[in-house]
């Protein structure tokens, strides 16, 4: 029946399978990475039998990526094409459009899904880099045609902070459209690299691949571990072994050495914010077993340096000493397993929106020009407003 599908689709449809054509089961098809750029033909149970199962202990019902939807074939092609797009009926099927196939049986017959066009391949993870590279053909866009991957820095910074942002209310149709603006980013220095020849999207993605399958061998390998702090362990073990490997063969290091920076934190970017750098720095630094041994410790510390500060004489001293004291109070978080960055974002944000309430409980009063006692007033006051004893 398979041959009869075939010979069907030439005759009345002009499509050769020389030419290019994904073949699946329908029972298959959840779990298999079609793309939707290219013509598929999806074969009823009957015609082809069902693809066996997986032998792997992890046996994902859809195809990871894919997994936000049931493990149904409308429900995935529904994510894929448009409703409205046409889907032809073979061997006594009856044409449809995808929206149609809700409902629909699948267990015989034969349908054939037309391929998108490029700039209507929106949800397939070759749709991106061709929109990369469609901006950057001679007749593309002249804005995207002038950045380079210097002009481009900001712009992953101003997209990185805006997820890290709304990851704040958790998975939302919001950080979505966020990781997206920032998986541009990554993909357009993909493109760059490319059109100088040095490495492509492939690259990118065999690098992550490899460097997280070599570093998880208590998954993919026989390594056992009995703990998180393990885990950690292992991971910053694998990583000195990794580097010395890389000297070894006389490969130039990855990252411009600083003399400056220990061993411990090769890698690690200045460039981060001051307080999720001073986290990884000590994080770093306890996976080696340098750390306090408990939160008492901490606290101990944490006043020892607030009575350095309270006596510092001279602007730099106290300057150096906040900085000592701030060091310790993100240790802190780090103990306690609160992520300073974020600890620091929420407290920002609550102290705006209760001054925010101050303002309008000031009913157009100058803040300036009130006293401090009655700003103290209106705060106790937001407060209240607040159900914050």
């Amino acid at each position: 029946m398979l041959e009869e599908a075939l010979h069907e689709l030439e005759r009345r449809l002009g499509v050769r399978p020389g030419d290019g054509l994904q073949l699946a089961a329908a029972s298959a098809l959840v779990r298999l990475p079609f793309d939707p750029g290219w013509p598929l033909l999806i074969l009823g149970d009957a015609v082809a039998a069902p693809a066996s199962g997986s032998a792997s202990a992890f046996d994902a019902p859809v195809l990871p990526g894919r997994h936000a939807r049931p493990p149904e074939v409308p429900a995935i092609l529904g994510a894929l094409y448009p409703a409205d797009h046409p889907v032809h009926g073979l061997l006594g099927a009856p044409d449809t459009i995808v929206g149609g196939l809700h409902g629909a049986p699948l267990a015989s017959g034969a349908w054939y899904v037309p391929p998108l066009r490029d700039e209507a391949n929106l949800a397939s993870p070759h749709g991106l880099p061709w929109l990369a590279a469609r901006l950057r053909a001679p007749d593309g866009c002249p804005w995207d045609r002038e950045q380079t991957h210097q002009s481009l820095r900001r712009h992953l910074l101003e997209e990185a902070y805006e997820v890290y942002d709304a990851l704040e209310a958790g998975s939302t149709p919001a950080l979505a459209d966020e990781l997206g603006d920032l998986l541009l980013q990554v993909v357009l220095h993909a493109e760059y690299a490319a059109e100088a020849g040095v490495f492509d999207l492939s690259d990118v993605y065999r690098s992550i691949m490899a460097k997280i399958v070599r570093r998880h061998p208590h998954v993919f390998g026989e390594l056992e571990v009995a703990s998180v702090g393990e885990v950690i362990r292992n991971w910053e073990t694998i990583k000195a072994g990794e580097r010395a490997q890389a000297a070894a063969a006389g490969e130039p290091p990855r990252h411009a050495r600083d003399e400056l920076m220990p061993e411990a934190f090769a890698g690690l970017s200045r460039s981060l914010p001051a307080l999720a750098y001073a986290q990884e720095i000590q994080e770093r630094a306890a996976s080696l077993g340098y750390d306090w041994p408990d939160v008492e410790g901490v606290i101990d510390k944490l006043e020892e340096e607030a009575v350095e500060l309270l006596s510092a004489e001279t602007a730099e001293e106290r300057r150096e000493e906040l900085g000592d004291l701030l060091l310790v109070i993100v240790n802190l978080g780090r103990k306690l397993g609160i992520d300073a960055e974020a600890a620091l974002r929420a407290a920002s944000a609550k102290f705006a929106g209760r001054f925010a309430r101050v303002e309008r409980l000031a009913a157009g009063r100058r803040l300036d020009e009130m006293t401090f006692e009655e700003l103290d007033e209106l705060w106790v006051a937001a407060k209240r407003e607040e159900g914050t004893p």
